[in-house]
């Protein structure tokens, strides 16, 4: 029997004629040693009572935002939780949460919840297909949040089609999964650049580039999410991590100072995921004041090779070690990098192209194909940054345990 002890789960019932399944849900997560929570809302009450929820659960059903002149505090309790379920999930629900509607005790704990969030959809098919209900679904999964497939079958409405809730023992194993999922690199130390370098020219000049940093800040997401430890080698970005117990930031500039930290790094290192779009040349002298321009005269600045730190963790890693790194192409894209590839000593490398629709940088969406030192190629569809890190994880996982 699967175990889920140790587990908390929020579950949280929508007003659908499918939550009676809702039951046997809660039955097997707490068959399987979770400890949960049930939040009901007001309409959900109109198919269930909250008897059966209360009895399975050994907890009161939380179905207001106050009770009894208490106030029901729903930041605790998305604190408190380790993954929160919507089962079933209306069409109302899942749009007042995407676009962060907040009137009942269900849209207020999915604000404040800070864990994983799992929806399984029930509605009418032509509910489920319309363009405003994909558009929602789209929203939420952008937020990191995990959609089940919904059935095909009889319907409510006497209708058949796309729309039946998930039956129970699927939801059951996918939240499974899915918690499993969340220690599977635990005891592994990851290390991951992101975000560009900046090479000085001057004191208020730099030869730099584009990037964001967004899709190596997912990948070090992901890897805190499945339990692993990262030290993020950051360059100069915009963009905020939320702090972690298993998250360490080394703030960098220029290239020589992502050289430099990822050395330190490499011997405590297991798994290195290059990200940061590294400047492969530098001015060959920095000037010391700013550059003044000149109408008769026009400034050659020389440059020079930067540390390349892909090729010195290639020669320098272990066997034990494991090393994912990128190719951004615009030409040739598979050969070259199939070059890098075996150069640097690569395990994985990700190749993407700018000039595909939705790749470039500062795009919250990315589309790769992954190409293994065994020549493996395995190509995807342009998903958010945040899929395409689970995508990559999943490769590393898979690859890293064969090592």
């Amino acid at each position: 029997m699967t175990s889920l002890k140790d587990y908390k789960i929020l579950l949280a019932v929508t007003g659908s004629i499918a939550a009676y399944k809702s039951i046997i849900l809660l039955r097997l997560l707490s068959k399987a040693g979770a400890e949960v929570k049930v939040l009901m809302s007001e309409s959900a009450k109109e198919f269930v009572g909250e008897l059966s929820f209360s009895t399975l659960s050994g907890a009161k059903v939380i179905s207001g935002l106050s009770t009894d002149q208490q106030w029901n505090q729903h930041v605790e309790l998305g604190l408190w939780a380790d993954l929160m379920i919507v089962a079933p999930a209306t069409a109302q629900t899942m749009a007042k949460c995407a676009h962060g509607q907040v009137d009942n005790i269900i849209t207020a704990c999915y604000l404040s919840a800070r864990c994983p969030v799992i929806w399984a959809p029930a509605m009418d098919v032509d509910m489920w297909h319309h363009p405003a209900t994909q558009n929602n679904i789209k929203l939420l999964q952008s937020y990191g949040n995990q959609i089940i497939p919904v059935g095909h079958g009889p319907l409510a409405s006497g209708l058949s089609g796309d729309g039946r809730l998930a039956e129970p023992e699927f939801i059951f194993q996918t939240v499974v999964q899915h918690l499993n999922s969340l220690k599977r690199f635990s005891g592994i130390n990851f290390l991951v650049t992101a975000g560009p370098t900046q090479e000085p020219i001057d004191p208020v000049r730099f030869i730099g580039n584009h990037s964001s940093g967004k899709m190596g800040l997912r990948i070090a997401e992901e890897i805190l999410r499945q339990g692993g430890k990262c030290q993020l080698v950051l360059g100069p970005v915009s963009l905020q991590i939320e702090p972690h117990p298993n998250l360490e930031i080394h703030h960098i500039n220029t290239a020589a100072d992502l050289f430099e930290k990822s050395k330190n790094l490499l011997e405590q290192t297991d798994v290195f995921v290059l990200a940061a779009a590294v400047a492969d040349f530098r001015p060959a002298q920095v000037s010391a004041e700013k550059i003044k321009k000149s109408k008769n005269q026009i400034r050659l600045i020389e440059l020079e090779n930067t540390e390349d730190t892909a090729a010195f963790i290639g020669k320098h890693k272990r066997k034990d070690q494991f090393m994912v790194g990128f190719a951004l192409e615009t030409e040739n894209v598979l050969s070259h990098a199939q070059a890098k590839l075996e150069h640097k000593n690569m395990d994985i490398i990700v190749i993407n192209s700018p000039r595909d629709e939705g790749a470039a940088f500062g795009k919250d969406t990315n589309k790769i194909s992954l190409l293994h030192a065994n020549r493996k190629l395995k190509s995807f569809e342009l998903k958010s940054k945040a899929d395409v890190a689970k995508d990559i994880l999943e490769e590393i996982f898979i690859s890293y345990k064969k090592k």
